[in-house]
């Protein structure tokens, strides 16, 4: 087993299977998009024509959504999974939110948080599509006057509730709209049932995976996540895997995994955030040890990476002309398809 490779495949980093974003993030499940410029990329760089005009569309039209979920951060799903992910992941999510709040010395009462998100509300009704920016002004006119960290536990907490969601996309700022205008209420499924499409969809496109790196992104606690794996049943199988190196390891897999369609010499800009990374609790198989600080530090912020046949071996700067490519693993810079591919992406 080779897990680099299958990681790439069933990403779909390499070889993508689909044509629309859509489509990609309902396979994935959710991705995270704590980058609100790059999650475009990341989505796109996994369909087969990469194109920022068609996630706008796809975003616009509320066919994917962004939202904070799992672990409290941003993530975008798409709008068939939006119901049965936001019941299972947000009690979770609400805890963790309520103890950052508490250890920044932030008490938010339940008569407050009524009365700002009746303001939200309806700010979202009247303009349809809102920034911060509006709700601050909104609040404001009702005599409400906070900073910004106390408004962003309020918004938050709208969109764990269900009440908020993302709104049009713009270059640079996020937008919020009412999430009865953006999705529709689909039937309500079981938690069991919930449980094992999200545990299905984590596998299916992160494979090989650990129980533990499962446990880490999804934000659910052990037993969740156990009774997920157990729901699918058959479905997975576990192969053990040793490197020279590296702990031994033992992964899930399906038993639809892509295994075919690697091809060697293919360089990657992955965006930060990436679900390549962050989908991992461990991530020595594709960054080395030594180079990890490269990628990300450990208050949680991630760089833009370079990704030689899956190892990441150098930095990229996305917001540069010539995007600035620079290595500390491997010689010689050969990125100029990945370039032109990116460059096209941002002209579609």
């Amino acid at each position: 087993m080779n897990p680099v490779a299958l990681r790439l495949l069933n990403q779909q980093l390499i070889c993508p299977q689909f044509d629309t974003p859509v489509e990609l993030m309902d396979y994935m499940g959710a991705m995270q998009a704590q980058e609100y410029r790059l999650m475009r990329w990341a989505v796109a760089m996994r369909t087969k024509k990469p194109s920022a005009k068609t996630f706008k569309k796809a975003f616009d039209s509320g066919q994917i959504i962004r939202f904070h979920l799992m672990r409290g951060t941003w993530q975008l799903v798409s709008a068939e999974n939006y119901w049965p992910f936001l019941e299972l992941c947000a009690p979770k999510a609400m805890a963790v939110t309520k103890g950052w709040m508490s250890s920044n010395k932030i008490s938010i009462p339940e008569e407050e948080v009524m009365s700002i998100r009746e303001i939200l509300t309806q700010t979202a009704a009247d303009k349809g599509s809102v920034t911060k920016e509006d709700f601050i002004q909104a609040l404001a006119e009702k005599g409400f006057y906070m900073d910004d960290h106390r408004l962003s536990y309020h918004i938050r907490m709208a969109e764990m509730s269900g009440t908020l969601c993302s709104g049009d996309l713009l270059p640079m700022k996020a937008t919020y709209a009412l999430t009865a205008d953006k999705v529709k209420v689909h039937t309500k499924i079981d938690r069991d049932e919930a449980l094992m499409l999200f545990t299905r969809k984590y596998f299916q496109s992160r494979q090989p995976a650990t129980l533990e790196d499962f446990v880490w992104w999804s934000g659910l606690n052990i037993n969740d996540c156990r009774r997920g794996i157990e729901l699918l049943g058959n479905y997975l199988h576990v192969e053990t895997w040793r490197a020279a190196s590296l702990p031994r390891r033992e992964f899930y897999l399906t038993d639809d995994c892509r295994t075919r369609g690697f091809r060697k010499g293919k360089y990657l800009l992955i965006p930060p955030y990436d679900e390549y990374l962050i989908s991992y609790k461990s991530r020595d198989i594709v960054l080395s040890p030594d180079y990890k600080h490269k990628a990300h530090n450990n208050s949680g912020i991630f760089q833009p990476v370079i990704a030689h046949d899956g190892i990441i071996c150098g930095n990229w700067a996305p917001f540069k002309e010539d995007l600035q490519a620079k290595f500390f693993m491997g010689g010689h810079d050969d990125t100029i398809k990945e370039r032109e591919r990116y460059k096209l992406f941002q002209e579609k």
